[in-house]
């Protein structure tokens, strides 16, 4: 099968290496100004390898700006192919991207997939596949309903007494089975008229204790403008908690600098809510970025989506799992996939999920293990699911067997 040329050459002016897919993101002004050094150091011989065959004019400051990192993301079709070998289904998805979510990649993510094969699990994560472009009769743009549970722009009021304010749509990755799908990487941002009308709803419904600031992803955004956000979240006197949704330590972990630190300190109590798919993302950038947050007195919890073929099996989770823990990151949720369009290739069934977590709870540490969730479609909320326990549950007494399949009883007086 051949890509179409036409296609091909309309996104070869689009793709490039060096550049940025939109005016939102931070140091899009600033021009890359070509060096001459040779990388000597870097924290991996990965990195180093893959920065003198694919950009030779970076020195090792450069690749560890995450302004840089941004500015030359992957984009289009030429860009990846300059990197690695393209499957066929991998040519004809980037071919018809148009109108999609949009491809983007980070010079340091593929330096972790340069060199694998179109089935290994992060390639898949980030770079589409002709599946992609199919659509099931249950997928929506919106499952969630999101839009619906939007009093005003950027607000999702759904809980009682939490909202979500996305506050860019701009990522420094586009996961492939994205939430959101349908709104990042569009350039209908917030501007400071949607952040006063989004801070004064949240100052008049006083029931609002929680803020989870997520996007898009708000560690893509200027130091000084996640100020000004927290600064009036935090200002308010009914908000007790806020948490920052972010992939950022996974793809882009320059991104944690000891400014942003110093920023984000200001605003304690502020969890972050962090988003791994599998423990080959754990590397030794990732986790200095983590042992970082967690050094600032940041909680950090991670959300990690059950996919096909990626990390859809017992062995696979625990070992992401321990990992987290190693680098002081707790399993918060595992999530049942979202029915987003395109992405009945990376859903399993719910009794796989099921299926796992009865493999980790008894064979590893509570901590190690995440709440097993379904987010309704419709906006119905976040559904915990567990394996079946219970044998039998009467007025007098609960019969239950445990890990090893051993029935107990416990009474109910």
């Amino acid at each position: 099968m051949n890509a179409n040329n036409n296609e091909a050459s309309a996104l070869r002016g689009e793709s490039r290496l060096t550049g940025c897919s939109s005016d939102e993101e931070p140091g899009a002004e600033t021009m890359l100004i070509p060096q001459i050094e040779t990388p000597d150091q870097l924290v991996s011989n990965r990195n180093a390898e893959f920065m003198r065959r694919n950009f030779p004019l970076a020195t090792v400051d450069l690749w560890n700006d995450w302004k840089w990192q941004l500015r030359n993301s992957i984009t289009g079709i030429e860009g990846l192919r300059k990197i690695m070998r393209l499957s066929e289904k991998e040519i004809m998805a980037l071919n018809n991207l148009k109108g999609r979510l949009p491809l983007r990649i980070t010079p340091y993510y593929a330096s972790l997939i340069h060199n694998t094969k179109p089935s290994h699990p992060l390639r898949r994560i980030v770079v589409p596949v002709v599946e992609e472009l199919l659509q099931s009769p249950e997928e929506k743009p919106d499952p969630l309903h999101e839009q619906s549970s939007s009093p005003v722009k950027g607000i999702v009021h759904r809980y009682p007494d939490r909202v979500l304010f996305t506050v860019t749509q701009v990522c420094s990755a586009y996961c492939r089975y994205c939430t959101r799908s349908h709104s990042v990487g569009k350039l209908d941002k917030l501007g400071k008229n949607d952040f006063e009308k989004a801070f004064e709803y949240i100052r008049n419904h006083k029931e609002v204790r929680d803020v989870l600031i997520s996007g898009g992803d708000p560690l893509t955004m200027s130091d000084e403008m996640l100020d000004y956000i927290l600064r009036n979240i935090r200002e308010i006197p009914h908000v007790e908690m806020i948490r920052i949704g972010t992939r950022v330590p996974v793809v882009l972990p320059q991104r944690i600098t000891d400014k942003l630190i110093a920023t984000l300190r200001k605003y304690h109590p502020l969890f972050i809510s962090l988003h791994f798919s599998h423990p080959d993302e754990i590397t030794k950038e990732c986790a200095d970025a983590c042992n970082k947050l967690a050094d600032g007195g940041f909680p950090l919890g991670s959300q990690t989506v059950l996919l096909k073929g990626i990390n859809d099996n017992v062995e696979t989770m625990k070992e992401l799992f321990h990992k987290l823990l190693m680098i002081r990151v707790r399993p918060y949720y595992l999530y049942q996939c979202d029915l987003i369009p395109g992405s009945s290739h990376f859903r399993t069934s719910v009794r796989k999920g099921l299926e796992i977590i009865k493999g980790l709870r008894g064979f590893t540490s509570g901590y190690a293990i995440p709440q097993y969730v379904v987010d309704a479609p419709g906006g119905g909320g976040k559904i915990p699911l567990l394996p079946d326990y219970v044998v039998e549950h009467t007025k007098d007494k609960i019969v239950l067997r445990n890990y090893k399949g051993i029935v107990c009883e416990y009474p109910e007086t």
